[in-house]
């Protein structure tokens, strides 16, 4: 268990900001609404988790605060850029720019290499082969996986495919990072050196890691935790609040 201390970051700037959106699927009598009018706020220099029962719409609003998914109605600003004033191509643009993501299933192409599977998204902005690789194997040294950069994904272990991840995530510099359930298919000790990474990612001028997760093992690492139910965000817990909140999770 990791126990929480206020944090002493400077958190500062709003990250993103979500106002009254709304998400639904299908249509007509087979029409569900996911998101209800969520409202949602981040900060630049913070961890910030959002958790909540199954089918409450986390991993719906995480995919709209992305750009991976559009909403029906709401406004969506992140990093100072409303998205939902942009049309496909622009966010599209954007999120190749300023957005890293991490998955559950770490999603890395299995016949590439390591080195490969990293330099991937600075390559996509147009990035020389030389330069992204050099920035690929850099990355790769800081989450420890220095000297195996021609392995392949099928040669690692979980957390060590999810450390990849991370420097696959991390590689162009993005002023979010995105991850849905980064830890739950992982070990305890594995998870926590991985949450260990993403702590530290957070840190950096300007950054912002917001996690969807079931896991309260990894509670005590955020700087502020939303809770979601129903299509909604129904509170916001930080300061010593948040502590009260991790214990009581934690003891359940």
């Amino acid at each position: 268990m990791v126990s929480h201390e206020p944090n002493s970051r400077n958190l500062s700037e709003r990250a993103i900001s979500a106002r009254g959106v709304v998400k639904a699927f299908g249509s007509g009598d087979a029409r569900t609404l996911a998101l209800k009018g969520a409202d949602f706020e981040a900060l630049e220099g913070e961890l910030h988790l959002i958790v909540g029962p199954s089918g409450c719409g986390k991993t719906t609003l995480l995919s709209v605060l992305a750009g991976t998914l559009g909403c029906d109605a709401g406004q969506v600003e992140v990093l100072g850029s409303m998205l939902t004033a942009l049309s496909s191509a622009e966010v599209t643009r954007f999120r190749c720019r300023h957005i890293g993501f991490i998955f559950q299933q770490f999603n890395l192409i299995p016949t590439l290499t390591l080195l490969e599977n990293v330099s991937v998204p600075m390559l996509l902005q147009g990035a020389p082969r030389r330069e992204a690789e050099a920035r690929a194997s850099e990355r790769l040294g800081q989450v420890g996986l220095g000297g195996r950069e021609r392995q392949r994904p099928t040669q690692l272990s979980g957390g060590q495919q999810q450390r990849v991840a991370i420097a696959r995530a991390l590689v162009h510099e993005p002023r979010l990072v995105i991850c849905d359930e980064p830890t739950s298919a992982l070990d305890s000790v594995t998870g926590h050196q991985i949450m260990d990474l993403l702590s530290g990612a957070a840190r950096a001028p300007g950054r912002c890691v917001l996690i969807v997760t079931h896991d309260p093992r990894i509670y005590g690492y955020a700087d502020r935790i939303s809770e979601m139910e129903d299509g909604r965000v129904t509170a916001v817990h930080s300061g010593h609040a948040l502590g009260a909140f991790i214990q009581a999770a934690q003891r359940s």
